[in-house]
């Protein structure tokens, strides 16, 4: 880390939940900071993002995922043109990354959105060949010592597991086998912990390690990553990437390394941040404990902005 650089605000790209059109999709036609960048994204892609959104089924299609991104960089160019934002340092949690990465000007906006389109169908086509049978699990309320002795029995059984994203003291998401899926979820209640959801395609784990190479072979050749114009802290173990370069690690190490918040956390509060902003739909980051206790926090989601704001008149 630079023991150099001093933030007292950051703005933070969330991760990527279930989000409709029905959602957002006023947002993004009457709001002005959204309808420019839909406008940049649709030239880029080559189709209409909304409108393709509008007709896509489930909530993580590609377009989906390119107007998430789109969404929460034009909320943070609303936050500093009507909440005063004015943010020394970045973070983007697993899916935020690519927000963050356009936001920090690590990449151009229209890189960016180029990177969330290939992604997302790079995910799709690996996922309906390979590890077709790996799930994500999130739990809350699970005591750490209880924790390890459930890691303890998969190991004795010889069942593959990683940890994918730790949120917050006794909040985790975890890959293993689909199989394994109901007796994980028994074993958690039967310790207090209480399972949350279950995701496929899965996230964050070092087996994924062809699909990071085809992501870096077929889609990050054609990028320019430049270094950033504000810092961006790595979702991986908090270090402080200032170079083109490190958030392109970074990207990388996404694929097969676990999302650890609390070291984001942590990396902040080393910086000085006491104000946080967190720009994107979120229903994980800004909400978990070790974020509402280390922070101001503003949340900047669609419903903040398009709230009707009441306009200062002087006489």
């Amino acid at each position: 880390m630079d023991n150099s650089l001093q933030a007292t605000t950051a703005v933070v790209f969330p991760g990527m939940g279930p989000t409709s059109f029905a959602d957002v999709g006023r947002f993004m036609l009457v709001n002005p900071y959204a309808r420019e960048l839909v406008a940049e994204a649709d030239e880029v892609l080559g189709y209409p993002l909304v409108e393709r959104y509008r007709e896509a089924s489930g909530n993580y299609s590609e377009y989906a995922q390119v107007a998430f991104m789109v969404n929460s960089v034009a909320l943070a160019r609303w936050a500093e043109a009507n909440l005063g934002m004015t943010a020394g340092v970045c973070a983007g949690p697993s899916f935020g990354g690519k927000a963050a990465m356009a936001y920090s000007g690590a990449l151009s906006f229209a890189d960016a959105v180029r990177l969330t389109a290939g992604m997302a169908r790079a995910l799709d086509e690996y996922f309906a060949v390979e590890h077709r049978d790996v799930v994500t699990h999130s739990f809350i309320r699970t005591p750490e010592d209880r924790l390890r002795e459930i890691l303890a029995e998969l190991d004795e059984a010889g069942e593959w597991h990683e940890v994918a994203c730790v949120l917050d003291e006794g909040f985790q998401m975890m890959s293993l086998h689909r199989g394994r899926s109901e007796w994980l979820e028994n074993r958690l209640r039967a310790v207090g912990g209480l399972p949350l959801f279950t995701m496929h395609p899965p996230l964050h784990a070092s087996v994924f390690g062809a699909l990071r190479d085809r992501i870096e072979s077929e889609l990050l050749g054609g990028l320019t990553f430049a270094d950033p114009r504000l810092p961006v802290v790595a979702d991986q173990d908090g270090t402080v990437r200032t170079t083109g370069e490190g958030v392109r690690r970074m990207l990388l190490d996404g694929v097969v390394q676990p999302v650890r918040w609390p070291e984001v956390v942590a990396s902040l509060q080393r910086l000085g941040v006491g104000t946080m902003y967190v720009c994107g739909q979120d229903s994980l980051f800004g909400r978990v404990g070790v974020t509402t206790r280390n922070f101001e926090l503003h949340r900047v989601d669609v419903r903040t902005a398009m709230q009707p704001r009441r306009r200062t008149v002087n006489v």
